[in-house]
């Protein structure tokens, strides 16, 4: 399970107003919930946030988040970005219980090369790169490795293949397709051309005569 500490501070001032104010100060306005909490508003460091999301995954990480004095466990369970600047703007945090499983997404990490690429130019395709899972924060796993070594050209793996941590339960569909690996494609065959040989061009076919000549259609109108 991966962890990190981060600083936070209570707000009492709540509404737009307020947090274009706190953004203009470095800080991102946010808010923690969870089981047997009411809501609480709250801010953390622009700068310290954006330095802890580029080291550590933010959907998995439990966030170890101090304020007023205490610390509590929590999961970031949304993030608002500006859609221009793609600055975060807001941060939901979810206080975890102990016991209390959760759903929440990992990574995949694809191991070995498949059977059918090294053996047979197949072509493997990653089609599902993360899982929801339910489990105890406690033993929330960093990823959950893919063994491709065996699959060859025209199979696939699903999520029923996978072997996952004990206390790991999948919410996805059993069927659904993880990865696979399909034939090579096939290239074009040119024939080849005889050297001197003259490639006569390509001519455009005559267009196929609708009305009958002239002089038959006089014939007809000549014997009626």
């Amino acid at each position: 399970m991966a962890t990190a500490s981060l600083n936070a501070s209570p707000r009492t001032e709540t509404g737009k107003g307020v947090a274009r104010k706190l953004r203009a100060a470095g800080k991102v306005p946010g808010v923690i919930y969870g089981h047997g909490r009411e809501p609480l508003s709250l801010t953390v460091d622009a700068r310290e946030f954006s330095r802890l999301a580029e080291r550590v995954r933010i959907t998995s990480t439990v966030i170890e988040l101090a304020f007023d004095g205490k610390t509590a466990r929590t999961l970031i369970r949304e993030l608002q970005r500006d859609p221009i600047r793609k600055q975060v703007i807001h941060v939901d945090f979810q206080e975890l219980v102990a016991g209390e499983k959760i759903v929440v997404s990992v990574p995949l990490r694809f191991v070995g090369t498949a059977d059918g690429v090294k053996n047979s130019g197949g072509i493997f395709e990653e089609v599902l790169h993360h899982l929801h899972i339910r489990v105890d924060p406690a033993n929330i796993p960093d990823h959950i490795d893919v063994d491709i070594t065996a699959l060859t050209i025209g199979h696939g793996l699903h999520v029923s293949d996978l072997k996952l941590p004990d206390g790991v339960e999948v919410t996805e569909d059993a069927e659904q397709t993880v990865a696979i690996v399909s034939a090579p494609k096939a290239e074009e065959v040119v024939a080849p051309v005889a050297e001197g040989a003259v490639v006569a061009p390509e001519t455009a076919a005559e267009p196929e005569l609708i009305r009958k000549p002239k002089g038959e259609e006089e014939g007809e109108e000549q014997e009626s």
